[in-house]
């Protein structure tokens, strides 16, 4: 069989690797571009954007529910079926467009993860294949859970092609991705278990603020169990008997369906990297400021899969820029991190950006903190909704803001003007200034930064 010859090689066909391979092949480079999953990469069809499609119907559901007898004298029945159609016209044609738009720019396809066999080779497809310089941009995929019956785990994945709506679920881990399907499907009528081997919620957000959103939930019939150890998982006739600890007291639940949704790593494992000497840690393969392998200098990574990245796309497309460039012309493009909001789509949206307290206080001699809870303003009690609150963070010295956490039904809009603010070095008293309109969750920003 004829071995093949590229200047570029791409590992993965999200944002990040989709941008790289562009750049190389508008640019004369012989490109191909593999990838073990539909083309597309995790966000647009496994990932953000179908969760934020089938989230919306959660959120209805759930500021229909706080209008109740306020209004809506019943509450609308979803149909999960028809949930799971709508989301499939956002995700199934993307496959197919982006391997069309990459064939166009006459860069070879493979559908199959590869393996290095040296710095330059890798086997693919059955084939020996060559290049000068590779692109690893496979992002993540989940964390391995091993116990006894570890194999009835659903992951992510699989929660977006659920037949039906389960009638009881219970979710291992309590991050981003948890939460957020834990939120979900609670609200859709679903019975809903999170368990966890830490001692609360979405540990990298404030606590008195991810407080507010497990009370919510719990509020809504979500039971939350802390500090267990699993020890493994018994399939009974219609249901999954999920055995854990908590002070090695033994104890039990049962449910129909369980994920795992204990986080996420870097997909490096089946590349075996150590054929081309390339570094890789838990963060991911270890780059330099121009996202090049400190170990294999033909080797660049860019996406999730670097150690310098976060879980955002459009930082994936900015590395995968970067990266671009840097092979046309070595070391011309820095990566510098940029200012990266988080959100989590939870009820409501819990929102940061910046710095935090403890981070805040390790940082600047004297912080001023503004926190409040704002379940009593105007925008809350329109909606009927329990919980709206807030915690700013400044710089005393300079009076610049410096991190800000928003728990609102718009928090995932409005935390952007924080990060505006921030990235301008606004001092409070400018931001202030600041017209917005009105009503609205913007113009409750201002009033957030007034001393009590």
């Amino acid at each position: 069989m004829e071995d093949k010859k590229y200047d570029v090689f791409v590992i993965g066909s999200g944002i990040a690797g989709q941008t790289a391979a562009e750049i190389c092949a508008k640019n004369g480079l012989k490109v191909a571009i593999a990838d073990n999953k539909a083309y597309g990469g995790t966000c647009a069809i496994r990932g953000c954007d179908p969760k934020k499609v089938m989230l919306q119907f959660a959120e209805i559901t759930q500021k229909a529910a706080h209008l109740k007898g306020l209004g809506f004298t019943k509450l609308s029945k979803i149909n999960w079926q028809d949930i799971l159609n709508f989301k499939n016209n956002f995700t199934e044609a993307v496959p197919k467009s982006t391997e069309k738009d990459l064939s166009d720019l006459d860069i070879d396809l493979y559908h199959q993860s590869p393996k290095f066999l040296s710095k330059n080779e890798i086997s693919v497809e059955g084939k020996t294949v060559y290049s000068d310089k590779f692109v690893i941009a496979t992002g993540l995929i989940p964390r391995t859970l091993k116990f006894k019956g570890a194999g009835f785990l659903k992951t992510s994945d699989d929660f977006f092609n659920l037949k039906k709506l389960p009638k009881s679920v219970t979710f291992i881990g309590s991050g981003y991705i948890g939460m957020e399907f834990c939120f979900l499907l609670s609200a859709l009528g679903c019975k809903v278990t999170m368990i966890d081997r830490g001692s609360s919620i979405l540990s990298q957000f404030e606590t008195s603020l991810t407080d507010k959103v497990r009370e919510n939930l719990a509020n809504n019939g979500v039971k939350f169990i802390f500090d267990a150890t699993i020890s493994s998982i018994e399939k009974r006739r219609k249901k999954l008997k999920l055995n854990y600890k908590i002070d090695n007291e033994e104890l039990s639940l049962k449910s129909h369906v369980i994920f795992n949704t204990s986080g996420r790593v870097p997909a490096t494992e089946a590349l075996n990297l150590e054929n081309a000497s390339i570094k890789s840690d838990k963060t991911g393969i270890v780059v330099n400021d121009f996202l090049q392998s400190l170990s294999a200098d033909n080797v660049y990574a860019c996406g999730d899969v670097s150690s310098k990245s976060l879980p955002l796309t459009p930082l994936s497309g900015l590395q995968g820029y970067i990266v671009g460039q840097n092979i046309l012309k070595e070391k011309s493009k820095k990566f510098k991190n940029p200012l990266v909001p988080s959100i989590v789509f939870t009820a409501p949206n819990l929102a940061m950006v910046g710095y935090t307290e403890e981070e805040a206080k390790n940082r600047y001699k004297n912080i001023e903190i503004y926190e409040g809870d704002a379940s009593d303003w105007y925008n809350a009690k329109k909606e009927n909704a329990p919980f709206y609150a807030y915690k700013i963070i400044t710089n005393k010295r300079t009076d610049e803001i410096v991190g800000a956490h928003l728990l609102s039904n718009e928090a995932n809009e409005t935390i952007n003007i924080f990060t505006t603010a921030i990235n301008s070095k606004m001092t409070v008293s400018k931001f202030k200034e600041m017209i917005f309109t009105y009503p609205s969750y913007a113009s409750d920003l201002k009033s957030m930064l007034k001393k009590k």
